[in-house]
C-alpha cells in the first residue's frame, strides 16, 4: 500500500471548517512550532515557595547599579519587591497613627477589636502595628491559697489588698474555688488594672465562700501566671481589617484563639499603626474595585449613583535609575508614588520601607495629585504622567500629559530654567496606555494612537497622531519584540512597525468568539523571545480569570493557542527564564523542564481531516511510520501517543461511529511502526503526551493507506 506523508501547514487555523482546512492543523494545547514543525512547549517550576497576597496584575524586572535583580509585583491588595525569592512588602501607606491603639479580645475568639482614634478603617485594607505589648499585659493567673480558715464552694471576692509591692491589687476580682479541705484556687484575675506576678502574696478580705465564712481573711500566694495566647509578636505584624466598626474602631482576625488572660489586657503602649492604601473596592476612599459600583472621587462623576463597570486594580511600574516609580489605576486614575533604593550596598533597610508619595520627595514641586500612568523616558531621563491633574491644580484630565524636569522626578513646575512641561492629546476621551519603544513613546487612547518624541528643544516633547481608528483590549494587552509593538484590540490584532498594521490571524473565531469581555482589562501580553513568540493571556467566555492564551510567532508568522492560568508575565532577559504568575500568587519559571511544576502536562496537536479522494472513496489504513524525537526528555523511557480518528461524514463525531473507532497507540524512542486498522472517508491525525519527563518533537510521519470501497 502507498504511504501518505502526514505533512501539515505550520500554525493553527480555526477560521475555516475542519474539512475545508485539509492539510492544516485544527486543535492543540501546550505546543509550539519551530522551523515549521510542532513540539511540546517547555514546562514550568515554582520560582519560590513564597506567594503574594491578592491577584497580581503587573510584573516589572530591573537591575540596579548595585546588581540587585528586583521584581516589582503589583496585586489588587499589595505591592512587593521580590529579591532572591523573598517578597518585601512596600505597599504605600494611607496614614500612620501614634495614638497608642488598644486591643480587646473575647475568651475563645480569634477576633481582636482595635480602637485607634482617627484611623478611618476600611474593610479589606491592611495595617501594621509596632510597639504593641502582649494582650495579657502580665495579668491573669492561677494561684494557690494559704488560708487561715476552711470553707467549700465558689465565690467572687473583691476588696483585695496586696502585701508585695508589684501592684496595688485593690479592687481586683477573683473567682476562687475551694475543695473543702482548705485548698483554694484563683481561677482568673479579671481586673486589667492589676499587675500581679508569681510569688505575689495577696490578702482576700474575709467574706462568705459558698455560704460559709472563713474564720480569718484568706492569704493567697500567686503560684503561676496564665500566659495569654495573643503575644506581642502576633500583634506587631501586618493584619487585614476584617470589619470597620466606626471611624475609630475595627476588627482584625489573628492566628490564635484568645484565652481568659487575653481578656485582661489591652496590648497598649507606644503603638504605631501604619495603614496601607486601600485595596480596590467600591466606595473606598482610595480606590475602586472590580465589578460594579459608583464613582466616589473627583468631579468626573463625583456624587453620582449611576452604576458603572469598575475594572480590576492595575499597577504601573518603571525604574528611575535605581528607584521604582509606581502608580495604581482603578478605572481612570490613581496616586503616584516612588520607592527609593538608597545608596548603600545592602538594600535590606530600603526593602523594609514602604513606597512614599512622589510629592513627599525632598524639593517636590507641583507633583500631579492623580495620574493615569507613570513612565520614564529612559533616553532623556524625564518622568512623565499620562493622564494627570493639571499644573496649578484642578480636576483630573485623562488626556493631559505632564512631565517633570530632566533628571528631577520631584520637580513638575514648568519654568524657563528647567524642562518640566505638559501637552494634551486632542482626540479621544482617555489615555489607556503609554509604552516606550525605539525613539518614541506610543500613546494609546480609547480611539487612536499617538507618538510622543523627545525634541531637545524648548518644547521638550512633540506629539503626533498616528492613527485615529484602532482599539486596545486592555492596558496590558501590549508587548514589544524585535522592534515591533504588538497588541490585541477589541476585535483584531495589530502591529506597529513605524505604521499601524492589522495583524492577520487564523484564530479570530477561536479567540474573539470565546472571550469574556467583562474581563478584558485583565488581558496580559508578554514575550517569549527565545522562541520568537508573543503571548496573550485572556479569560475565555466562561471564566472570570485568565485561563487561556494565544501565541503569535512573529518570525514564522503563525498562530497557536492553549490553556494556562496566568495573570501577569515578564520576559526581561535579566532572569534565566520567562516568569508568569497565577491567581494564587505563585510565581513560576517557564521553559524550565518538561512538566507543569512536577505534574504531567497534557500536550497535543491534532490535524484537520484529510482524505484519499473525493466522492465515495473510503480510505483503509493499517499502520503508521512515526517520526518523533524525544530530545530533551528526562524520563528514562519517554513515550508519546499517536491517534488516528476516522470519520464517515464531516459533521459526524468519530467517537460515536461504532464501525469507525478511534485508534490510539504509544510511540517510544525505538518504535519503527505502529499497526492500526482504521477506515473512513476522512481521518484526523493527533500526537501528544501526558506523562512526566517527556519532551517530543514531530517530524514527517507517514500513513500506510489505500483506497477502499464503501463496504
Amino acid at each position: 500500500m502507498p504511504f501518505i506523508p502526514l505533512r501539515f501547514k505550520p500554525g493553527l487555523n480555526r477560521d475555516q471548517s475542519n474539512y475545508s482546512n485539509e492539510g492544516g492543523w485544527w486543535a492543540c494545547d501546550k505546543i509550539r512550532f519551530r522551523s515549521g514543525y510542532p513540539e511540546k512547549i517547555g514546562g514550568w517550576t515554582k520560582y519560590t515557595v513564597n506567594t503574594v497576597l491578592g491577584t497580581c496584575r503587573a510584573l516589572f524586572n530591573w537591575v540596579t547599579s548595585y546588581a540587585d535583580n528586583m521584581l516589582a509585583t503589583g496585586t489588587d491588595q499589595k505591592v512587593y519587591i521580590e529579591v532572591g525569592g523573598n517578597y518585601n512588602d512596600i505597599t504605600p501607606l494611607r496614614t500612620t497613627t501614634t495614638n497608642a491603639a488598644t486591643f480587646t479580645a473575647s475568651n475563645g475568639s480569634s477576633t481582636v477589636t482595635v480602637t485607634d482614634s482617627g484611623s478611618n478603617p476600611v474593610a479589606g485594607a491592611y495595617v501594621t502595628f509596632s510597639g504593641a505589648t502582649a494582650l495579657d499585659d502580665g495579668n491573669g493567673g492561677v494561684a494557690t491559697a494559704t488560708p487561715t480558715g476552711t470553707s467549700t464552694g465558689t465565690a467572687t471576692f473583691t476588696g483585695i489588698t496586696q502585701d508585695s509591692t508589684s501592684g496595688s491589687g485593690t479592687g481586683a476580682e477573683f473567682t476562687i474555688s475551694s475543695d473543702g479541705a482548705g485548698n483554694y484556687t484563683i481561677d482568673a484575675i479579671t481586673d486589667a488594672g492589676a499587675d500581679y506576678a508569681v510569688s505575689d502574696t495577696l490578702t482576700v478580705l474575709g467574706t462568705s465562700l459558698g455560704g460559709a465564712t472563713p474564720a480569718n481573711d484568706l492569704t493567697i500566694t500567686v503560684d503561676t501566671i496564665l500566659a495569654g495566647n495573643v503575644t506581642a509578636a502576633i500583634l506587631n505584624a501586618n493584619h487585614q481589617i476584617a470589619t470597620a466598626i466606626n471611624s475609630d474602631a475595627y476588627t482584625i482576625v489573628v492566628s490564635v484563639t484568645a484565652n481568659s488572660a487575653d481578656t485582661a489586657g489591652d496590648g497598649g503602649g507606644s503603638v504605631t499603626a501604619a495603614y496601607q492604601i486601600t485595596p480596590g473596592n467600591p466606595g473606598g476612599t482610595y480606590g475602586y474595585g472590580w465589578g460594579t459600583g459608583t464613582w466616589g472621587r473627583g468631579t468626573m462623576g463625583s456624587g453620582s449613583t449611576q452604576p458603572i463597570s469598575l475594572p480590576a486594580r492595575l499597577w504601573f511600574f518603571d525604574n528611575f535609575d535605581n528607584d521604582l516609580v509606581l502608580n495604581y489605576r482603578d478605572g481612570l486614575y490613581g496616586i503616584p508614588y516612588i520607592w527609593e533604593r538608597g545608596g548603600t550596598t545592602d538594600p535590606t533597610s530600603a526593602l523594609a520601607t514602604p513606597a512614599i508619595l512622589l510629592s513627599d520627595l525632598s524639593g517636590a514641586s507641583d507633583v500631579p495629585t492623580y495620574v493615569g500612568q507613570l513612565l520614564v523616558s529612559q533616553n532623556d531621563k524625564h518622568l512623565l504622567a499620562f493622564g494627570a491633574t493639571p499644573y496649578g491644580g484642578g480636576d483630573f484630565d485623562p488626556l493631559l500629559i505632564r512631565w517633570a524636569s530632566q533628571d528631577a522626578p520631584e520637580d513638575w513646575t514648568p519654568e524657563v530654567t528647567n524642562s518640566a512641561g505638559f501637552i494634551r492629546v486632542s482626540k479621544g476621551s482617555i489615555i489607556r496606555r503609554a509604552i516606550a519603544t525605539r525613539q518614541e513613546i506610543l500613546i494609546f487612547t480609547d480611539t487612536g494612537l499617538n507618538s510622543l518624541q523627545f525634541t531637545g528643544t524648548a518644547d521638550v516633547f512633540a506629539l503626533q497622531e498616528l492613527n485615529n481608528n484602532i482599539s486596545l483590549m486592555g492596558p496590558n494587552a501590549i508587548a514589544t519584540a524585535n522592534g515591533i509593538v504588538f497588541w490585541m484590540g477589541r476585535d483584531k490584532f495589530y502591529a506597529y512597525t513605524g505604521r499601524v498594521e492589522t495583524l492577520p490571524t487564523t484564530l479570530w473565531t477561536h479567540v474573539f468568539r470565546n472571550f469574556n469581555y467583562e474581563s478584558a482589562t485583565n488581558v496580559y501580553a508578554g514575550t517569549n523571545e527565545g522562541f520568537n513568540e508573543i503571548w496573550w493571556f485572556y479569560a475565555s467566555a466562561n471564566s472570570a480569570e485568565n485561563d487561556s492564551y494565544v501565541v503569535y510567532n512573529y518570525v514564522e508568522q503563525i498562530w497557536y493557542y492553549g490553556t494556562i492560568e496566568r495573570t501577569a508575565w515578564v520576559d526581561s532577559g535579566l532572569r534565566e527564564y520567562p516568569q508568569g504568575i497565577d491567581s494564587t500568587g505563585q510565581l513560576y519559571d517557564h521553559e524550565d523542564g518538561n512538566d507543569a511544576d512536577g505534574v504531567a502536562m497534557d500536550s497535543y496537536i491534532q490535524s484537520a481531516d484529510f482524505d484519499i479522494g473525493d466522492g465515495e472513496k473510503f480510505m483503509m489504513s493499517r499502520r503508521i511510520l512515526p517520526d518523533i524525537k524525544f530530545t530533551g526528555s528526562t524520563a528514562s523511557s519517554p513515550e508519546a501517543y499517536v491517534t488516528v480518528a476516522p470519520r464517515r461524514f464531516p459533521g459526524a463525531s468519530p467517537q460515536v461511529e461504532p464501525n469507525l473507532p478511534v485508534i490510539e497507540s504509544s510511540v517510544d524512542v525505538f518504535t519503527d511502526q505502529v499497526f492500526i486498522r482504521a477506515r473512513g472517508r476522512s481521518m484526523a491525525f493527533k500526537v501528544g503526551s501526558n506523562t512526566t519527563g517527556v519532551q517530543w518533537q514531530l517530524g514527517n510521519p507517514r500513513l500506510d493507506a489505500r483506497e477502499d470501497g464503501r463496504r
